[in-house]
């Protein structure tokens, strides 16, 4: 079934022009992500899919059966309903007749007249149809997976990240049969991220999407469209396979250009010899040449180079002993101690409103610890990018924004040693035409970009990233990740954004949420693998430990000397082991170890002890099978 279908569709915002003649369309079952640099349109063509937005020209065809939700990059939400009544009200029809039947069965018996009695029934068989039971009972567990638990809260009181989740379990409670989701994973921490991709990668339902987050993209989506130059191109598959057809396309235009480099050289010369040669040319030739220079230029592919250098660190960067932290009567934090050093990458993870925010804050003296001390060294210049963009003027030109925290920054490499705002900004992408342009004209993901070249205009040699890839682009993404890359200072980073924890830190801060904050050494995915063999391993040793309990009533008769004395020792190893690993355990992960090479070390160590048992403890099970 064709869920819609969009031909010749235009839009200009601010006088420029984000697409023009497109068409394109969806069918039953799709899952089709949109890609496209901040301010390329992907926001406003989902809107006008949804019938938000009007296109300046062509239109959108949606098929009579199909109902449509649309998630909102910042839903703003109105009323005070509560955020149980808030979700349940998405389902519609539904959910009204549940509400009925909830009234009329509320009624005292004698009261209800045949006629109410026969609704009730009708209702009933409604409800019972339509799977209206376990409306709420869904409705709760979506809510919990999104870490949103106070289900009887007044939305009015909800915070913006609060907002997005619950907006986002209405929309899946609605079960639509296009569902469109604009950077659906903002505000969730991981493990939400991760429960909402395997839920939608499960779903049968057509699901239209933009996100950031290029684990979840690749994992989604059935088909890209990338809109580039103010038209859409498709490509069938997952995002992995959007960047090796793109790679291939790049370079088959490439060498086209190379073949051509030599006649447009020569047909260049010609051009410009004047109008004498220009009148013995035929007038196809010439505009013929006029378009090969366009197509020359068009495909080179612009990347972002960042070039800021990093001062010197002093042997004082950030200590922070012992500090505690609770807010609301709720313990964020306790016992932590930290000493920053230079190359330190680390990575913050956590549920909402575990205090990984507030920790950021604390360290860089924003917020002062309950108890304990932060201490920051002289030669320490803090980068706090603020999960939330409040520092832009929207009076302000987007160039007047970079000159105000500096004239030039000094990048210590190279001929373009130093560097203007207006240099800055070309090396983001912000075109010349748009530095002049007013804050207030900008695309929520190119405010992000411009907060982001203010805190590195100061050039810090300490970064503190909350939740930074929030509305930022994939070029955006790729050219912040190459600098963190060569980032010598210390970088500690929140974020849910698995495929950048992966790319650029070397441990991870696990918040518990109980005021706990326990330490993997590893990016994120060498955590998840820890936590899943550590899980695996206790599961495992229960298992045997049940075995080993059953097997000490058995009467030790078939089994040589030899294996009987084997037998013996293993079953006296095999604790002694367990407890050198409880203690090995303890020093990873109690956070009292601080030294990187030191707790790398513990845990090649655990790990290779942990094989160990695994394997005693199979010899051990293999003699125990032989004993009657």
């Amino acid at each position: 079934m064709t869920v819609f279908s969009a031909n010749g569709l235009a839009k200009v915002f601010n006088e420029k022009i984000l697409f023009e003649n497109i068409a394109f369309g969806m069918q039953e079952g799709e899952k089709v992500g949109i890609i496209g640099k901040n301010g390329a349109g992907k926001t406003t063509l989902m809107k006008i899919i949804a019938g938000l937005e009007t296109p300046d020209e062509g239109n959108v065809v949606v098929n009579n059966a199909v109902r449509i939700e649309y998630l909102e990059q910042m839903p703003e939400l109105v009323g005070h309903d509560t955020v149980l009544d808030m979700v349940l009200k998405g389902t519609g029809e539904i959910n009204d007749k549940m509400e009925e039947f909830k009234m009329l069965c509320a009624l005292p018996k004698e009261m209800i007249s045949d006629e109410q009695s026969h609704k009730i029934n009708e209702l009933s068989k409604y409800i019972d149809d339509h799977k209206g039971w376990s409306l709420e009972n869904d409705a709760k567990t979506i809510l919990t997976k999104l870490n949103l638990t106070d289900f009887d809260r007044d939305i009015a009181s909800l915070s913006g990240g609060l907002k997005k989740r619950a907006s986002l379990a209405k929309a899946l409670v609605s079960n639509p049969n296009l569902l469109i989701l604009d950077e659906p994973t903002n505000h969730l921490d991981v493990d939400s991220v991760q429960w909402l991709q395997d839920y939608l990668q499960s779903s049968s339902r057509t699901i239209l999407f933009v996100t950031h987050d290029r684990y979840f993209l690749d994992a989604i989506a059935t088909k890209i469209i990338e809109i580039d130059h103010e038209r859409i191109f498709a490509f069938p598959g997952s995002y992995e396979g959007y960047l090796t057809q793109k790679n291939d396309i790049m370079q088959i235009q490439q060498s086209t250009v190379d073949k051509n480099l030599a006649r447009l050289r020569t047909e260049l010369a010609w051009l410009q010899k004047g109008a004498k040669a220009r009148r013995t040319k035929q007038q196809s030739r010439i505009d013929w040449i006029e378009e090969m220079r366009k197509s020359a230029v068009q495909i080179k592919e612009k990347n972002i180079k960042i070039e800021l250098g990093n001062t010197f660190l002093t042997s004082r960067v950030i200590e922070a002993i012992n500090i505690e932290k609770s807010i609301g009567g709720k313990l964020l934090f306790q016992d932590f101690t930290y000493y920053a050093k230079p190359g330190d990458r680390i990575g913050i993870i956590g549920p909402n409103g575990s205090g990984k925010s507030t920790l950021l804050k604390t360290l860089c003296e924003i917020v002062p610890p309950d108890s304990g001390t932060v201490k920051i060294g002289q030669s320490i210049t803090i980068g706090y990018f603020k999960q939330e963009i409040d520092d832009l003027k929207d009076t302000m030109s987007v160039i007047g924004a970079v000159k105000e925290i500096s004239e030039y920054i000094n990048v210590g490499v190279g001929r373009e040693r130093y560097l203007t705002p207006r240099d800055l900004l070309d090396k983001f992408l912000f075109p010349r035409a748009q530095h002049g342009a007013l804050i207030s004209t900008l695309s929520g993901g190119e405010r992000k970009r411009l907060a982001l070249i203010r805190v590195l205009m100061a050039n810090p040699n300490v970064l503190l990233l909350d939740e930074p890839t929030n509305d930022f682009d994939m070029q955006t993404l790729n050219a912040f990740e190459e600098y963190l890359d060569d980032f010598m200072g210390v970088l500690l980073i929140v974020s849910h954004d698995r495929s950048f924890l992966d790319r650029t830190v070397e441990f991870i801060y696990a918040f518990d949420g109980l005021g706990n904050i326990k330490q993997y050494p590893g990016n994120y995915t060498y955590y998840l693998e820890q936590k899943e063999q550590n899980k695996r391993s206790a599961n495992e040793q229960s298992s045997k430990g049940e075995e080993y309990k059953k097997s000490r009533v058995k009467v030790k008769t078939k089994l040589s000397f030899h294996d009987q004395r084997e037998h013996d020792s293993l079953e006296k190893l095999i604790p002694q082991l367990e407890e050198e690993r409880a203690a090995l355990e303890k020093k990873v992960y109690s956070g009292e170890e601080s030294d990187y090479t030191k707790l790398q070390e513990l845990s090649n160590e655990l790990h290779e002890l942990t094989e160990r048992i695994e394997t005693v403890t199979n010899r051990w099970l293999e003699l125990a099978d032989s004993i009657d």
